[in-house]
């Protein structure tokens, strides 16, 4: 055999023995130019008896595309496969390799490429455009990855986290996360109460007994499907969506306050343009060095802003105080506290005494939001790295390519078959 053989077949990483290289040479193909390698792939068998006594009838020639690492020089295989026919069963067979499949003119390596690439965040034409290929291919690759995810219905974290995302065609999806490594249960195409209960109603009874604890937002129906399918478990409300309701309802009221204000006054100014600082916890806020600020023409601290600020009205004052405290009791895990102030009798706004009515309508899973060290902080995450595929492919319209794309990108699948991939794309 040719050095030529030798060295091209180091350069391309191929081991096929049956494949022999005799030339190579630079065409022009559609205002492009390839580097093209003109091999033979041998039939050495039948592959049906075994036999050596072939009658060989030709060639069949195939342009099989091959990955490159210089992507503006793309390079192609000319493989001539063999045509035989066995003298002893007497039935044609065509040389096939490890190299290309069936019927197909891009390598299986080039595929493997196409899929690592589909792991990162990128977009499917600058993969395409990377590996010299059409943007089908690319899509063929992912479709083909979806059926090599498998669900088992025998097991069940004992901490589960539930929240819905915004994917196809602005429509909210279902999304469940393990509590502890954060990793991804399941992810359904809609957050409906009748198709959660179906889904977790597949599990076996033991399963369902071995979940402990679920956080999830103040979504009232996702408390009913807890109940109905876990027996064991505590419901936990997330802390970062109570502080949040409370901080909005304080937000509003401040605002209301501010309207009923004079705009060139000075109790509008301090309640209109450091508005971020009520946001803040107050022990956060500067004490020390004043600093001038023109909208209210005066040098004062953010805590005498604060504190100036919520003076203006008792109703505000009482709101901010409550809101500071809760916050302080939430970080804390006093649930004795946090208790006391849910059922507070202070003179507070419509809209936070509304919310406060809600934290005592689900006291429990409120208190064990403050206790117990589980939270949608991980959801959160994930679902802002979903946001991220959605943009990169700026949106999806098909649910399984993008719940594909999801798990990829997260190494979160199992394969049937081991080559299931290279047998299918």
């Amino acid at each position: 055999m040719s050095s030529l053989n030798h060295c091209i077949k180091f350069e391309l990483d191929i081991k096929d023995e049956n494949i022999v290289f005799k030339d190579y040479f630079y065409k022009m193909v559609q205002m492009k130019k390839h580097k093209i390698y003109e091999a033979e792939l041998i039939q050495p068998a039948c592959p049906y008896c075994g036999s050596l006594a072939l009658l060989h009838n030709g060639h069949l020639v195939t342009n099989i595309r091959y990955l490159t690492a210089n992507a503006s020089l793309p390079v192609i295989i000319r493989l001539a496969k063999q045509r035989v026919k066995c003298r002893d069963c007497e039935r044609w067979s065509m040389a096939q390799s490890e190299l290309v499949n069936k019927y197909c003119s891009i390598s299986n390596a080039s595929k493997l490429k196409v899929l690592s690439a589909l792991t990162e965040d990128r977009s499917m034409t600058s993969i395409a455009r990377e590996n010299n290929v059409s943007i089908n291919p690319v899509q063929r690759v992912l479709g083909n990855c979806s059926h090599r995810f498998i669900d088992s219905y025998e097991y069940l974290p004992a901490h589960l986290a539930f929240d819905e995302f915004k994917g196809v065609d602005r429509q909210l999806h279902f999304i469940c996360l393990e509590g502890d490594n954060h990793q991804v249960v399941q992810i359904l195409r809609t957050r409906y109460k009748k198709t959660l209960l179906k889904y977790f109603g597949r599990f076996s009874p033991q399963a369902r007994a071995n979940v402990k604890t679920v956080t999830m937002d103040l979504n009232f129906y996702y408390q009913d499907i807890v109940r109905a399918c876990f027996p064991n478990a505590q419901i936990v409300i997330d802390r970062f969506h109570m502080i949040q309701m409370l901080t909005r309802s304080f937000n509003s009221l401040r605002v209301q306050v501010m309207k009923t204000f004079d705009k060139r006054s000075r109790q509008y100014q301090l309640l209109k343009s450091p508005w971020k600082l009520y946001l803040k916890k107050f022990d956060e806020l500067e004490k020390v060095h004043p600093r001038y600020n023109w909208h209210y023409k005066d040098c004062l601290t953010q805590a005498q802003v604060v504190t100036e600020g919520i003076n203006t009205s008792t109703t505000l004052e009482n709101s901010y105080n409550l809101m500071q405290s809760f916050i302080q009791a939430v970080e804390t895990g006093n649930t004795h506290e946090l208790k006391s102030l849910i059922n507070c009798q202070d003179q507070i706004g419509t809209l936070m005494h509304k919310t406060l009515l809600t934290f005592k309508h689900n006291l429990t899973a409120v208190l064990n939001g403050a206790a117990l060290p589980y939270s949608n902080g991980c959801l959160e995450g994930f679902n802002r790295k979903i946001k991220q595929i959605e943009r990169t492919a700026f949106g999806y319209s098909n649910f399984t390519n993008l719940l594909t794309r999801i798990r990829l990108e997260e190494n979160q699948y199992k394969e049937k078959e081991p080559n299931s991939l290279l047998m299918t794309a």
